[in-house]
């Protein structure tokens, strides 16, 4: 059977082919003729060379991918996979091979390779492993132990919990299950939205692959074979939410130099050799950064380094934080769960869905998955390290015992309670595998306007994923309540008076929830500023990368509603605080919408590639999370990567959409014409009957290069 390429109204691809491997090896060339740019971009990122044609800007990231070995630990990934699942290697190879088929073509039209004078280069059979650890290293958000640390070490231990509230980038995604006891066709419905920074291009790609074993449509990962984490076989669906598990440890190492060898101290008090090489980060228009790369039996020096000749460093000091080494999973285990994805394109039952997922490692998630039987499935998949509670929350010392990890923890089962499961990040089935979780407001939110309503349709979905209650906000409100009008100017008077009548939704449109926003800003910055925190106030010499995980205003940000509704906070007058800002925000006339300054941001990597990006609805407490940075920007840089409707009853119901839209390719009619969809909360129809498609080329070529909009 020769592939056949189709595409839908969306350019959505659609590919059908005779077997499995050929059909990966039409995956890949698909996708880099519609996302060249994008995959040369995280590969390049996974080896620690994107500086070469990005710039100085991209040193920090260099630099922790060539230290924590990203590549490397990608090389060994997929040479593990050969022994053990070689199917799914070959898999993998085909798949690459259609890349590297695509990749010259798809540069061609792509503006931003001559921008950068970036020229494709070639994938190798382990860029998809180096591609999903590039994504994913900082996802569980090992960095918040840095922060932990320096709480602890400035406030006190106790101080830790009331920050204890998730941070950059961890959290923010909503995933529901709704069991055919609750759907008008008695068959279930899944529905839910991933959280990430907004990429453009998009960080998920839609896709429909279809060969005799399988018939898949789901949303995809650039760069990466299958589709991991949502799809709909026909038979059986299934998606996922960040389980918030902690499964990255830090350990503060002593390294001392002995020539050209390093050796660091271990906990049963021996000096043992550590790996040392040198690399070297070219940067374009800079002199190239020399890079030392060190290893220790914990895992790679991701932070710090060691001191001259004869030297220890670690005990106190080196780059005034000491070396710090990372150990995580994959580098331990050499394995990152990609032997489930052949298995879960293949899967036609829960069953076969919950045995696939056994094989997962990278990211932790909660799984939710229905088939056309009505059976469900409510899990946690993923590797998470047995080890003492020490590690799972700071920085812990490499030449201590008792930090060792011992095994894996059992993966919990949720269940489905009253025809309902919700997965927001909150604490669930993954409680005993994490540290810190996101408020419940989300889910609690996304359960109760389930429960209002006895039958649900996939129709019905879209209005949840665009809910913008800020239930969060009462403990700014009640501060605000509290105040007495004879304190309060006249102005102020009446701010407080509009801000207790407002409805308490993130409105784009809404001048309420401006006039919140601008008052809950002026309280995060005067909390920041107060003596009480300025111990806290210049983060510790870490390398920059990790800086959003350690900068004041944001932690407080984040964590303003534990602050606000502390029994007590270090002294601080938080009356006078709130009563402060609301004069501040008075004294300026207030006359714009939310929407006015909440506006999308999307990360490009090149800069020049801007456009002027729309006003948005929601916050970073709503279902719908489009998450700012209280105090510092309005702008948001994160929110729903996609938007999905799943339903079992019929899969050509179901329902998507994407940030911008299905290429990666500036002048393209299908670049951003999802944009207006995903911007309103509407959704675009899965089509999977090929006879409502027609074979087309693979690649629909722009015919400019300026935006459509």
């Amino acid at each position: 059977m020769a592939v056949e390429i189709y595409r839908d109204d969306w350019g959505i691809p659609h590919l059908r082919a005779g077997s499995a491997r050929e059909l990966a090896h039409a995956q890949g060339r698909v996708t880099a003729l519609d996302r060249a740019w994008q995959l040369e971009v995280e590969r390049h990122r996974s080896q620690g060379t994107s500086a070469a044609f990005l710039g100085a800007e991209a040193v920090g990231w260099d630099r922790l991918a060539r230290r924590a070995r990203l590549d490397d630990t990608a090389r060994r990934c997929f040479a593990a996979l050969e022994r053990r699942d070689p199917e799914t290697a070959d898999w993998i190879v085909a798949y690459v091979d259609g890349v590297n088929e695509g990749l010259a073509e798809g540069a061609r039209h792509a503006p931003e390779f001559a921008a950068a004078g970036l020229a494709p280069g070639r994938w190798e059979p382990w860029s998809p492993f180096g591609v999903w650890l590039g994504t994913h290293i900082l996802f569980a958000g090992f960095p918040a132990k840095l922060w932990r640390e320096e709480v602890a070490g400035q406030l006190g231990a106790d101080a830790v919990g009331l920050f204890a509230t998730d941070g950059p980038g961890t959290s923010g995604s909503n995933g529901w299950l709704v069991s055919g006891e609750r759907t008008a066709t008695g068959l279930p419905v899944i529905g839910g939205d991933p959280h990430r920074f907004i990429e453009d291009p998009g960080v998920y790609q839609q896709i429909h692959l279809a060969c005799p074993e399988f018939d898949v449509v789901g949303l995809a990962v650039p760069g990466i074979p299958g589709i991991a984490h949502f799809a709909h076989t026909g038979h059986v669906a299934w998606a996922i939410t960040n389980a918030m598990a902690d499964y990255q440890d830090l350990y503060r190492e002593r390294l001392r130099r002995r020539g050209t060898r390093v050796e660091a101290l271990g906990p049963d008090g021996e000096w043992r050799p550590a790996a040392r090489h040198l690399e070297t980060v070219e940067v374009a228009g800079g002199e190239p950064v020399e890079v030392e790369v060190i290893e220790t039996d914990r895992g790679p020096v991701v932070i710090g380094g060691v001191g001259e000749e004869g030297a220890e460093e670690g005990a106190v000091g080196g780059e005034a934080v000491g070396p710090i080494s990372l150990r995580h999973p994959p580098r331990v285990t050499e394995d990152l769960g990609f032997s489930a994805l052949l298995p879960l394109l293949r899967a036609r039952r829960v069953a076969d869905v919950d045995r696939a997922f056994d094989a997962w490692a990278e990211p932790v998630n909660v799984v939710q998955a229905a088939d056309t039987e009505g059976g469900l499935l409510h899990r946690v998949a993923g590797k998470v390290p047995v080890r003492a509670a020490a590690n799972r929350t700071r920085i812990v010392a490499a030449c201590e015992p008792g930090h060792e990890w011992q095994g894996w923890h059992e993966m919990p089962y949720g269940t489905v309670d009253d025809g309902l499961a919700v997965m927001a990040n909150q604490r669930g089935p993954a409680t005993p595998l994490g540290v810190e979780f996101a408020p419940p407001h989300r889910a609690t939110r996304i359960r109760q306007l389930l429960s209002a309503q006895d039958k649900w349709s996939a129709v019905d979905m879209p209005a949840l994923h665009m809910d913008t209650h800020l239930a969060s906000a009462a403990a700014l409100l009640d501060h605000i309540a509290a105040l007495t009008d004879e304190r309060l100017s006249p102005a102020a008077a009446e701010l407080t008076a509009q801000l207790l009548c407002w409805d308490r939704r993130m409105e784009a449109s809404s001048t309420g929830a401006a006039v919140f926003a601008a008052v809950r800003s002026a309280v995060v910055r005067r909390l920041a500023a107060h003596p009480a925190f300025a111990c806290l106030a210049d983060p510790p010499a870490y390398p920059e990368i990790f800086r959003p995980w350690l900068a004041l205003t944001p932690r407080i940000a984040f964590a303003l509603e534990h602050l606000l509704t502390a029994r007590e906070l270090y002294g601080i007058d938080r009356a006078a605080v709130v009563r402060d800002a609301v004069e501040e925000v008075a004294a300026v006339q207030q006359t714009g919408t939310w929407g006015d300054t909440h506006r999308l941001a999307p990360w490009r990597a090149l800069a020049t590639m801007s456009y002027d990006e729309p006003g948005l609805s929601g916050d970073h407490d709503c279902v719908l999370c489009t998450s700012a940075v209280p105090g510092l920007t309005d702008l948001a840089a994160r929110g729903p990567a996609a938007r999905y409707v799943w339903d079992l009853a019929r899969r050509d119901d179901s329902l998507w959409v994407v940030p911008f839209g299905a290429s990666g390719i500036p002048g393209s009619p299908h670049h951003r014409d999802q944009l207006p969809l995903w911007l309103t909360g509407d959704l675009a129809p899965v089509v999977t009957d090929w006879s409502r498609l027609e074979p087309t080329e693979p690649l629909s070529r722009p015919t400019n290069t300026k935006e459509h909009g």
